[in-house]
């Protein structure tokens, strides 16, 4: 990996000013630990497992009801313990809320279906104790499932901490999946309890779900009670309209550490999504440690990640009062009307961290967007596919000379990032600045072995707290272990290509099942698309590798979405090939060039290379991917011309 152009450094005072030096005084006061840099601190996390994640717990303050008899027991991948005996609540983490005010705002509601609606710290907990009560009147228990088909607005969240605080079991799902994409994740869980919008608006667009409601409530014989939120005739919506006049106090169900506090699932692309169990202790303490130590999130800081109720992002963005900060949140086409939307929200709500997706990035630098950032904005994060050189340079360019901008991969199997930033170490052009505290990531090597500076497969040789309890109707745990461990025993492997530094920044080239491999030469596809889509003729693209089984070098097939009024001819073909041939190499130049009206994609936007993979090798549409894990489940069936000619 060649020395990355340095594009922020860590101002002078950032002990005084960051969470995380504040954090290092109190390690060596209380812990008499002191380290020369952020590498030796991040060594320290991995190396000593049950010393960091203990400090973690002790800085926090964690409130246990039942303290723990140990950190870390049978530190083994899996079936690691963390923290066994200790009893406490996630919710009521979230609902301290340290160093807020009872009149400050903690939660700001942007939707394009209604008025913004705000909660103040007071607010939001007598929103969560009538949801309580509600929820109890309904009958939800501890380990009962509650399922959310709603929006991100403030009474899905409020709902998912009201369900928390009972030790009931919460899952979501955006109102635009599917019915059959609902259905397949929730039938999994068996939920008691749901809780609907009727429908939303996206852009301009009015989007009525009462239908799928239907469908779904006769397809779920679980569900004993439907609760109707009327989101789409406008209005704020509060629990105190089914439960007038309440009065039972707020409480929380202490639960064991590792208690499930939610369900998430897999894209499910191939086979039902997987059903990934998260518990209440894993997540509070790798939330904490990330919103605060390494996001620099405290009192006084606004929140805001563009993200819907279907992908972990909005798991993320919900525990940000925990550490403190306020949450902005939006339900909407953020396109709509044009790409400067959510730049302005940023600027009308405060926004002193704004995270998004690295597609979106890169779509305001190809509009030529300048949006210019408001000055309160201190950070901004990008995550959900690897932010190539360009991305980095718009932002520095465009937005903000001294933002700090935050390159964050992980997934839904942990909840969090593992590799990302922090305010110690610089930002280099097209990186991700370092590997996460107390997160052992390393690059293997076709033997299984670590490297450093060279490609490899991204693997997590110790464990996290965050990684999955479990995956629901899994007893034996052979769903999980296949998932994470087949590879190398005792090894997360997660499916991605990593190559780290000598400094500890690491570059993601893209995932290892849609490895790009000609003549033994392993090629990411991040850096593929960067140099595709970077043309002004081209909107979108996938690009799959097809192995010979006689040992041939195989076939490289680029496929192309371009922009409107333009067409395939042999001059573009030329023009793409020439520009992967100068900015990459003469390997990455494919064998052929197709044009399609879209790439597939699942619900949140992730490009579907292997399905395509599947399909172009002879695979049936139906058996490649799950359509109702698409966002549009159409785009499959025009690879299928291409098996014909082959």
């Amino acid at each position: 990996m060649s020395a990355g152009t340095v594009l922020w450094t860590p101002p002078a005072d950032v002990l005084d000013r960051a969470r995380i030096g504040d954090y290092l005084r109190w390690l060596r006061e209380h812990r008499g630990l002191a380290f020369a840099d952020y590498q030796a601190l991040w060594q320290w996390s991995v190396d000593d497992l049950p010393a960091f994640w203990r400090s973690i717990w002790d800085y926090f303050d964690v409130i246990a009801y039942d303290q723990p008899t140990a950190t870390l027991v049978d530190p083994v991948m899996p079936g690691a313990r963390w923290f066994p005996g200790a009893t406490l609540n996630y919710a009521e983490h979230v609902l301290r809320m340290p160093g807020v005010a009872d009149d400050d705002v903690i939660v700001l509601g942007y939707s394009q279906t209604r008025d913004p609606v705000t909660l103040t710290a007071a607010g939001l907990r007598e929103q969560v104790r009538r949801a309580r009560a509600a929820l109890r009147e309904l009958g939800v228990g501890r380990g009962d499932r509650v399922a959310a088909y709603a929006p991100n607005i403030p009474e899905t969240y409020v709902l998912m901490l009201a369900t928390a605080s009972l030790g009931a079991v919460f899952s979501s799902c955006a109102p635009e999946f599917g019915t059959r994409s609902v259905v397949d994740r929730w039938q999994q869980i068996e939920p008691t309890v749901l809780v609907a919008v009727d429908g939303y608006r996206y852009g301009a667009k009015t989007i009525d779900r009462s239908a799928e409601v239907a469908a779904i409530r006769s397809a779920l014989p679980s569900l004993r009670h439907t609760v109707t939120i009327p989101y789409l005739a406008g209005g704020a919506w509060e629990w105190a309209d089914t439960t007038p006049g309440t009065v039972e106090e707020m409480a929380y169900e202490p639960v064991p550490f590792d208690h499930p506090l939610y369900v998430l699932y897999s894209s499910g692309t191939t086979g039902l999504p997987k059903p990934i169990v998260h518990g209440h202790g894993g997540i509070l303490v790798e939330h904490l440690k990330m919103l605060a130590l390494h996001h620099d999130l405290g009192p006084g800081d606004r929140f805001f990640w563009f993200t819907t109720t279907g992908w972990m992002m909005w798991n993320f963005l919900a525990s940000g009062p925990a550490a403190g900060a306020a949450i902005v949140l939006f339900d909407g086409d953020p396109a709509h009307p044009d790409l400067g939307t959510l730049w302005r929200l940023a600027e009308e709500a405060e926004v002193t961290y704004f995270g998004t997706s690295a597609p979106f990035l890169l779509a305001c630098r190809k509009a030529e967007l300048r949006p210019a950032a408001d000055p309160r904005l201190r950070g901004i994060g990008s995550t959900g596919a690897p932010l190539p050189p360009e991305g980095f340079a718009w932002v520095y360019e465009a937005v903000s000379p001294t933002v700090q901008l935050q390159s964050l991969s992980g997934g839904t199997d942990v909840c969090t990032g593992f590799v990302g930033g922090v305010p110690l170490v610089p930002v280099y052009e097209g990186e991700l600045s370092c590997r996460c505290l107390g997160a052992r990531v390393e690059a293997f090597d076709a033997q299984g072995q670590p490297v450093i500076g060279q490609l490899g497969e991204l693997v997590i040789t110790r464990p996290m707290p965050s990684m999955p309890v479990s995956f629901w109707g899994d007893p034996d745990g052979r769903r999980y272990r296949e998932a994470y461990f087949d590879v190398y025993p005792g090894v997360w492997r997660h499916g991605d290509w990593i190559t780290i530094s000598e400094r500890g920044s690491c570059v993601i080239t893209g995932r290892s099942d849609a490895t790009l491999n000609r003549g033994g030469v392993r090629l990411g596809t991040s850096e593929f698309y960067s140099v595709v889509e970077g043309l002004s003729e081209v909107t979108d693209s996938v690009v799959v590798h097809l192995e010979d089984p006689a040992g041939g070098p195989g076939e490289l097939l680029l496929f192309v979405v371009l922009a409107d009024g333009r067409e395939l001819d042999g001059e573009l073909r030329a023009k793409i090939a020439r520009e992967l041939r100068t900015a990459l190499s003469p390997r990455h130049v494919p064998d052929e060039i197709h044009q399609v009206k879209a790439v597939p994609r699942t619900l949140s936007a992730k490009k579907l290379e292997v399905p395509v993979k599947k399909i172009l090798t002879g695979t049936p549409v139906p058996e490649a991917a799950s359509t109702g894990a698409l966002a549009n489940p159409e785009s499959l069936t025009a690879f299928e011309p291409f098996v014909r000619k082959r």
